[in-house]
């Protein structure tokens, strides 16, 4: 019988390294499964922000951003070029010139709506939002958009989306998972923790997410 896992991946639609890492991620569970002694892993994406303070009214561009936290636009341009190098590498099209920043918090509300239920709805909207904000330039943290995104996925009207965004549903739900992030000592993304117990940090190359992840499995066999 096939081992299982559960790893809860802390992320946010706005980390480059969270959509790069996702790639990774996912062909280290393909290799497990594909292998002679497969390893079943049961994923599921929790809140982290990297700008909680970002407006909930508007979104900036992501340039603006890079250039205001690490000194400058040169300094953000040679950045952008790299996550855009590596993204790549990874068969991601990243266009980090028409990303615009946004407050995330609804956004992680909807992924954690569509974590409740069972159809895998959180893995497609989770992928959806990191091509609207990384390769789209769409605003994440727009309702219409939001909407637009959702809707489709979760198989319900935008109004549906309008009516949950507009309740308290999720809300506490989702603070916490970002205090339960802090209590992991978890400081950056992407953050995988296996079983409450391991923790591998940053976006890994799949060998290293693949070995991790196996010799996690032996320890729950022993």
């Amino acid at each position: 019988m096939a081992k299982v896992l559960q790893v809860e991946i802390w992320s946010d639609v706005i980390c480059p390294w969270c959509y790069i890492g996702k790639r990774r991620f996912e062909r280290a569970l393909d290799a497990l499964k594909a292998s002679d002694d497969p390893v079943e892993i049961s994923v599921v994406y929790r809140a982290y922000q990297l700008d909680p303070s970002a407006p909930r009214d508007r979104s900036t561009p992501a340039r603006e951003g890079y250039a205001k936290k690490f000194g400058g636009t040169e300094r953000a341009d040679a950045i952008i070029e790299h996550l855009t190098r590596t993204a790549a590498e990874d068969g991601l099209d990243f266009r980090m010139d028409i990303a615009q920043r946004s407050n995330t918090l609804l956004a992680h509300r909807l992924l954690w709506w569509a974590g409740t239920r069972a159809d895998g709805s959180q893995h497609v909207l989770k992928e959806a939002l990191l091509e609207a904000y990384f390769i789209k330039g769409q605003h994440v943290g727009d309702r219409d958009t939001l909407a637009e995104i959702a809707a489709p996925i979760l198989g319900i009207s935008r109004e549906q989306i309008f009516d949950f965004l507009d309740s308290d549903s999720g809300i506490g739900e989702v603070n916490q998972e970002l205090a339960a992030a802090a209590s992991h000592g978890i400081t950056g993304v992407p953050t995988y923790v296996i079983d409450g117990q391991w923790a591998i940090p940053g976006a890994q190359d799949s060998d290293t997410f693949e070995r991790v992840l196996r010799r996690a499995a032996s320890r729950v066999d022993g």
